[in-house]
């Protein structure tokens, strides 16, 4: 493994709901992939080149350009697009995509443009566990577009994709019936303290983004996974034994 991290992206799809907690967009990672199988996990992934290219020309982060760019792949949710996409269109956009069609011909085609302003950074993440492969991703926020999205999720790329509340995920971690990995955990935890998407972005204004690269501490006798405690995470430690890292 490389001791250099690979830049990434991940987005936070937030669906308020009118009688209970936020929903999250959450796709489960496909159990061949060699980082976090099977894990439950918000759509992102490592930022190309051609995100960087695109980014350049429209004078956005290539980090907002992957994130938007991975849901559309994982889920055909189409976040942060200007104007409005149809559930049919961003099926077709999701299907160009898989056949590596590049993203920046597809927005122009369709003369789509991404709202940046739609994305706020929720936090950066950068450990340093000796998983298969070490990555830097910044985790953006977003609001669900207006309508009925229900996720899609075409075969290689995930094993599935569905709306859960932030403790619902929690819960089924705890029962056994799902896989998270630390950064996940975490930033769940944080999210399951709001009842709102503007609770939630107005949390991800008011803390400093800063890269959170997790140590271990030692204190009677057990060592622990920690965080920094001044960046909106209500927990900062977890016991390293037994933790899954990827």
């Amino acid at each position: 493994m490389s001791d250099e991290a690979i830049p990434a992206a991940t987005l936070i799809v937030v669906r308020d709901s009118a009688d209970g907690p936020p929903e999250l967009l959450m796709v489960e990672r496909a159990k061949e992939m060699a980082f976090a199988a099977g894990a439950l996990v918000f759509p992102g992934g490592r930022i190309d080149p051609a995100d960087r290219e695109l980014a350049a020309r429209i004078g956005i982060d290539a980090a907002a350009v992957a994130a938007v760019r991975e849901t559309v792949e994982e889920t055909a949710v189409p976040v942060a697009l200007a104007p409005d996409v149809s559930p049919s269109a961003a099926a077709e956009l999701q299907h160009a995509l898989i056949a590596d069609e590049p993203f920046g011909q597809l927005l122009s085609r369709r003369r789509l443009t991404i709202d940046a302003e739609a994305l706020t950074p929720f936090a950066r993440w950068v450990p340093k566990f000796h998983a298969v492969r070490r990555f830097d991703t910044l985790f953006f926020v977003a609001r669900c577009p207006a309508g009925e999205w229900s996720p899609q999720v075409i075969e290689g790329e995930c094993a599935g994709a569905e709306w859960l509340t932030a403790a619902e995920v929690l819960e089924r971690e705890q029962r056994g019936e799902a896989r998270l990995i630390f950064p996940t955990r975490r930033t769940l935890e944080r999210l399951a303290q709001h009842s709102s998407f503007e609770e939630i972005r107005a949390d991800a204004i008011g803390h400093s983004i800063e890269p959170i690269s997790p140590w271990v501490e030692e204190r009677d006798g057990e060592k622990f996974i920690t965080i920094p405690a001044d960046l909106g995470f209500p927990v900062t430690q977890e016991r390293l034994d037994g933790l899954w890292r990827g």
